[in-house]
């Protein structure tokens, strides 16, 4: 039936917490128009920018960009901002994350408009990848995605991480 998506296709869920939390999961390939406007796919618009229509978009260390509704940016901001700025690899966090963040609105036609500070930073051209991770989607840069995507599945020598012991899927 039109409308209708497979299960967790990209979808946003409740939380443990009573449902009220979205959790954003899936992958979807999507293109900048020229003026760095990025449609956001219909499945995540209502969860994401809720009635308010706010965001808040930042840089992520990984040289993408990290999509929050601006409810669930704040208490990070707020935590993040608490720490000691004496530090200075906090200092440095709180430069990238806060120093970055930009807040942005979705538009009448469900586009949020992408800084052009931020298109810089994050290498973001045209094609570009929205990635669901949770309470956040990630913006990557098509290419780079697709490193960051061939660089999990190459798993060391080494091996896992000690915290993944036991873990299954």
């Amino acid at each position: 039936m039109a409308g209708e998506r497979e299960p967790g296709e990209g979808v946003p869920t409740g939380s443990e917490e009573g449902g009220s939390a979205p959790m954003f999961r899936g992958v979807t390939a999507l293109v900048l128009d020229a003026k760095g406007r990025l449609a956001i796919p219909a499945r995540h618009r209502d969860a994401l920018a809720g009635p308010s229509g706010q965001l808040v978009l930042t840089a992520d260390p990984s040289r993408c960009l990290l999509l929050y509704p601006r409810a669930s940016w704040e208490p990070i901001q707020a935590q993040l901002m608490a720490l000691s700025s004496f530090d200075a690899r906090i200092r440095g966090l709180q430069r990238l994350l806060v120093g970055h963040a930009d807040d942005v609105e979705v538009d009448a036609a469900g586009r949020i408009l992408v800084p052009p500070e931020l298109r810089r930073y994050a290498n973001l051209d045209k094609r570009v990848v929205l990635v669901g991770q949770g309470r956040k989607l990630e913006l990557w840069d098509e290419a780079q995605w697709e490193v960051q995507t061939a660089q999990a599945i190459a798993f060391p020598a080494d091996g896992l991480p000690p915290e993944l012991a036991g873990f299954s899927l």
